[in-house]
């Protein structure tokens, strides 16, 4: 069981892909287990994408969690980034999409206010029509849970990169490389 802090930061996680698109779907049901947690001062979305109506929620809490799926190899693993605020770029777009950076600099420009956030991408090699998950999927979501349950312990604290990237961590500007 987690142990929450009773100063604990407001933390919402952000769990998005296509649900019948085999791994794609993996950030969505990771949101649903987050919330099956329970946890106090922790909300968790499961959304088919980012939108730019994800700004306001953004703005109200301290600790983001967005959770998606990542083109991967089988020797690829998870990947925890820490999205840093003084090196976001402007939003391209504000079409029916966004991407983790761009809501973030939305929440702050609307609302004055934008969270510290993480991009915790579980690796995924099956895009096909249907429900279940590759092994590879399978394994990375339960990678992510525990890399989860530690972000929400330390409120994102711990300063540096979790996970297995060969390349530190990093995805490029906070994307997943998916269109």
């Amino acid at each position: 069981m987690l142990s929450i802090p009773q100063e604990s930061p407001a933390i919402l996680a952000i769990g998005y892909g296509n649900d019948l698109r085999r791994d794609d779907g993996v950030g969505q049901r990771v949101a649903e287990e987050v919330a099956s947690w329970g946890l106090p001062k922790v909300r968790s979305l499961s959304q088919h994408q980012l939108t730019p109506e994800l700004a306001e929620p953004l703005s109200e809490v301290d600790l983001a969690i967005f959770i998606d799926a990542y083109p991967a190899t089988e020797e690829q693993g998870l990947q925890v980034v820490k999205l840093d605020r003084d090196h976001l770029m402007s939003p391209q777009s504000l079409g029916h999409s966004s991407n983790p950076s761009s809501l973030l600099i939305l929440a702050k420009t609307l609302y004055g206010k934008s969270p510290q956030g993480w991009l915790v991408a579980i690796p995924a090699i099956d895009f096909e029509f249907g429900e279940t998950f590759s092994a590879v999927t399978q394994r990375g979501m339960a990678e992510a849970l525990e890399a989860i349950a530690e972000l929400i312990e330390t409120g994102g604290r711990d300063g540096g990169e979790l996970g297995d990237g060969e390349d530190g961590g990093e995805l490029g500007d906070g994307e997943d490389g998916r269109e």
